[in-house]
C-alpha cells in the first residue's frame, strides 16, 4: 500500500509538470543540455569524473566495481536513498529544489511515466538508446519508451509464472492447473479436503491485479501526452474479474497480505499452495521460506483460454538519467554498461533476473538448476514467459497515485460484499478524477 508521501510526490509532479507538456515542461529547456550523442559519451569516458547512482538493487555493487576497473578515471558512488516511493519522493524534491539530484536513478516501470511526462528524466535516444529495441524483452522495453523517446534502460524484469507447493498437490492428488478454470477447481478441491489450505492469498494488490488483467488481454490504460483513457470495462478485465470473483465468493483465497509474517508462515507450512508472481520470487523463497526447500516447484502461468501461452510482467525496474544530472554522458555510459553486455551478465550471476534477450537465451542461464526447487531448471519456464508477454500494455502517468488508492476502492471487494468489478469501477472513477484535477484530458 502506498503512503501519504506518494500523494505529495504525485501532486508535485502533476501540478508542476503536466500542463507544460509540449512546451518546456519540467527540467531544462536549454537544447544544449537536452541530450548528448554517442561521441559525447566516448569523450566523457576518456575524461572521467564522478557518477552518483541512487538505487537499492544490490547487484549494482558488482557492476559499479567492474565499471570502475574498466574505466579507472570514473568514480561510481552508489547511494541507497530509500526503496520505491521513498526514493521517488527524495528524487522529486531534489528536482524541485534544483540541486542534489543524482546522475542515475533506479525507477520501477510503473513509476517511470510520471517522471517522463514531467520531463524530469532525459530522453536517451540521442545517446543511441533506441538501437537497443531488439536487446530487451518486449515487456520491459515497452515500459521505458514511447513512440519517439527512450526514457530509461531496463534493468530487470518480472515475467510471471505459477509457483506451487508440489508436496501439497501430491498429497491431494492435484494436477498442475493449465487454465484459470482448472485453477478454480483446484482451489475448491484443496479447501474442501482441508479448510485450512487455500490455493493462494489475496487482500487486494494493485500490481498483482493489473498483471493478471494484462495477461487476460485487458488494456485499461492508454496515454498519449496529456490525453489519458481509463477503462476497466474492457473484455480482458471482465475475463479476470469473472474468474477471480468466484474465488472470493467461495472464500477460496486466504485473507492474508503478501510479505507479512503470516504470509511467509503460510508458504512454509503449505496452507498457501500457489503464487502467481514474477520471476524474481525464487530468492525470496530461499531467504524467507527456507524450511520448505524442496516442496515448491515452478510451472507456466495458467491461461485464460486453453492452449494459449500469454503472460505478463509483474515488477521490475529501470535506470534513468535525471534532467538535473551533472554528468549525463557518464551516467548514460554507466546505465548502458549495467543493463547490457557484461554488466547485465554480472548482475544475472549475482541473482538478478535479466531483461536482456541474450542472457535469457543463453544455455548457462537456461540450464541453471535451482536447489530450492529440487534441482528444477526453472529459468526455462521464466524465459518462455518473458517471450510471451502481451504487447501494448501501458501504465498511467500517475500510476503511483493510482496504486495508493487501490485498497480504498478495489480493496473493498476483499472485506465486504462489494463485487470486484464494482471496486475496479470505483478505482477508475477516483483515478480519472485525480487525473482531470491535475490537468490531464481523461476519457474512457
Amino acid at each position: 500500500m502506498r503512503t501519504n508521501s506518494t500523494r505529495r510526490l504525485l501532486g508535485a509532479v502533476a501540478t508542476a509538470c503536466v500542463l507544460a507538456i509540449g512546451a518546456t515542461a519540467c527540467g531544462s529547456s536549454d537544447p544544449a543540455t537536452d541530450g548528448g550523442t554517442e561521441k559525447d559519451v566516448a569523450s566523457a569516458l576518456q575524461k572521467g569524473g564522478k557518477v552518483t547512482v541512487w538505487a537499492w538493487e544490490p547487484t549494482l555493487k558488482k557492476v559499479a566495481a567492474d565499471f570502475e576497473k574498466k574505466y579507472p578515471k570514473v568514480d561510481i558512488e552508489l547511494v541507497n536513498a530509500g526503496t520505491g516511493d521513498k526514493q521517488y519522493t527524495a528524487l522529486q524534491n531534489a528536482i524541485a529544489a534544483g540541486s542534489g539530484a543524482p546522475d542515475v536513478a533506479q525507477i520501477e516501470y510503473y513509476a517511470l511515466g510520471q517522471f517522463a511526462i514531467g520531463k524530469s528524466v532525459e530522453d536517451l535516444s540521442g545517446y543511441g538508446a533506441a538501437a537497443y529495441d531488439k536487446t530487451f524483452t518486449p515487456g520491459p522495453w515497452n515500459a521505458v519508451k514511447d513512440d519517439k523517446s527512450v526514457y530509461a534502460l531496463p534493468m530487470d524484469s518480472g515475467p510471471m509464472a505459477l509457483f506451487y507447493n508440489k508436496k501439497v498437490f501430491d498429497k491431494h492428488g492435484l494436477e498442475i492447473p493449465t487454465t484459470w478454470d482448472e485453477y478454480v477447481e483446484a482451489a475448491r478441491t484443496l479447501h474442501k479436503a482441508d479448510p485450512k489450505v487455500f490455493i493462494t492469498n489475496d487482500t487486494g494488490d494493485a500490481g498483482a491485479t493489473t498483471s493478471l488483467i494484462w495477461q487476460a488481454g485487458g488494456r485499461p490504460y492508454k496515454t498519449k501526452d496529456t490525453d489519458v483513457s481509463i477503462n476497466f470495462g474492457d473484455a480482458g478485465t471482465k475475463t479476470y474479474t469473472n474468474t477471480w470473483q468466484k474465488l472470493l465468493d467461495e472464500d477460496l483465497v486466504a485473507p492474508i497480505s503478501s510479505w507479512s509474517d503470516e504470509w511467509y508462515k503460510g508458504l512454509a507450512d503449505g496452507s498457501i499452495a500457489t503464487l502467481a508472481i514474477g520471476a524474481w520470487m525464487p530468492a525470496n523463497f530461499t531467504s524467507g521460506v527456507s524450511s520448505a526447500s524442496g516442496d515448491w516447484r515452478v510451472a507456466p502461468l495458467p491461461q485464460w483460454t486453453k492452449g494459449d501461452t500469454s503472460s505478463a510482467e509483474n515488477g521490475g525496474s529501470s535506470l534513468a538519467v535525471p534532467k538535473a544530472a551533472k554528468n549525463k554522458e557518464l551516467a548514460y555510459a554507466f546505465i548502458k554498461y549495467a543493463t547490457t553486455g557484461a554488466g547485465a551478465s554480472a548482475r544475472v550471476a549475482e541473482g538478478a533476473f535479466p531483461a536482456t534477450k541474450a542472457d535469457l537465451e543463453s544455455k548457462a542461464f537456461l540450464e541453471t538448476p535451482f536447489p530450492y526447487f529440487d534441482g528444477q531448471k526453472a529459468n526455462k519456464i521464466f524465459a518462455d514467459s518473458a517471450a510471451n508477454v502481451g504487447t501494448g500494455w501501458s501504465y498511467l502517468p500517475y500510476q503511483v497515485y493510482a496504486n495508493s488508492v487501490f485498497n480504498d476502492t478495489v480493496g473493498k471487494a476483499y472485506v465486504s460484499s462489494t463485487p470486484l468489478g464494482k471496486g475496479l469501477e470505483d478505482w477508475q472513477k477516483k483515478t480519472a478524477k485525480y487525473g482531470s484535477d491535475q490537468g490531464f484530458n481523461v476519457g474512457k
